[in-house]
């Protein structure tokens, strides 16, 4: 009889069970999960190409768009759930890549080689009535690519958010505990990966630097992590991608495989390179994990175990962080 790999668990609250002693450890130093690709669960087979994609892409799905869309649905979607149930395995990152797609008019999508079906509205709108029923957790979402995007979109999406969450919102020049989070009901970080748009937002925070191998090899995956772990750790929250990526040769020699047959494969020596990590702020010391597929392996419960590493040196170490921290600005209002 064949084993059957044990259930996942579920952790939509593991944040406001965390110990006492790491309650007031910037977020930037514990272990947070996070997904890749966060919106690809829908897809829309039907999309034409992004227009950033290469232009002998584009021309062949003009051609023959029953044969280029499915092999991109193949190998772009990166996870199989809605942003509520990836928040309930304990995912607290998400990586939001936006797009507005042509002849849809003010309406805005998220986008990995094609659009997806859920447009940014939909999903924020889920996610705040998940994080008004998850009081004592918090969230960070990174906004990205803006695929087509105008001024006049940023201003219009970035007013969306903050009336949508309003009083939710961390400010950047606050240092981000979860003690302090709850204290003043703050639940969610807005990383804006556009630069002219974050000046004129208080409310948003600079671009969070993602570590990605570029590579299908899991094993140049963690050598490349190795590399970057051993130079200087990155002011502030950061992320570790343990995310493979294909490449056209790799497609051609692998006609029967997806991102996830190809993830499958990798993930046991991913996941064990995560469990043998431990976060902080030393060097090495990782924050956000990013995977793919977030709902099939037991990378939440890992990524989140890696936490109580601190216990017995997180008072120090939160000591430390106050100590070399600026006064913080007053809240927005």
């Amino acid at each position: 009889m064949e084993d059957k790999p044990p259930p996942l668990r579920g952790h939509p609250d593991w944040m406001s069970r965390l110990p006492e002693e790491l309650l007031d450890v910037p977020l930037w130093n514990l272990a947070l999960p996070g997904s890749h690709d966060s919106m690809t669960f829908c897809l829309d087979v039907s999309s034409p190409v992004l227009g950033s994609e290469p232009s002998l892409l584009r021309l062949t799905d003009r051609l023959f768009p029953c044969c280029i869309r499915p092999c991109i649905y193949r190998w772009s979607t990166a996870q199989e759930s809605v942003l509520r149930d990836q928040c309930d395995l304990g995912i607290r990152f998400f990586d939001l890549r936006i797009a507005k797609k042509p002849a849809a008019g003010w309406k805005l999508f998220f986008a990995h080689g094609i659009y997806t079906l859920m447009t940014v509205m939909e999903a924020l709108d889920e996610l705040d009535v998940w994080l008004d029923a998850h009081p004592r957790e918090v969230v960070i979402i990174s906004c990205s690519h803006f695929e087509s995007l105008t001024d006049e979109d940023h201003e219009q999406l970035v007013e969306f958010i903050i009336g949508l969450f309003s009083r939710k919102l961390l400010a950047p020049q606050d240092v981000p505990t979860l003690r302090s989070c709850w204290s003043r009901g703050r639940q969610l970080i807005v990383a804006y990966d556009d630069e002219r748009t974050v000046q004129q937002h208080p409310e948003l925070w600079t671009g969070i630097p993602y570590w990605y191998a570029n590579s299908p090899d899991p094993e140049k995956v963690i050598e490349y992590l190795e590399a970057k772990k051993r130079q200087e750790r990155p002011d502030g929250f950061y992320v570790c991608g343990l995310n493979l990526t294909e490449d056209v040769r790799y497609i051609i020699l692998h006609p029967l495989q997806n991102l996830k047959t190809m993830t499958m494969k990798a993930l046991s020596p991913l996941l064990r390179w995560t469990g043998k990590q431990r976060p902080g702020p030393e060097g090495g010391g990782v924050n956000i994990v990013c995977c793919d597929f977030v709902g099939v392996s037991q990378f939440c419960s890992i990524v989140i175990d890696l936490n109580y590493k601190l216990l017995g040196g997180a008072s120090t170490l939160a000591a430390r962080t106050a100590a070399r921290t600026p006064e913080t600005s007053e809240d927005f209002a």
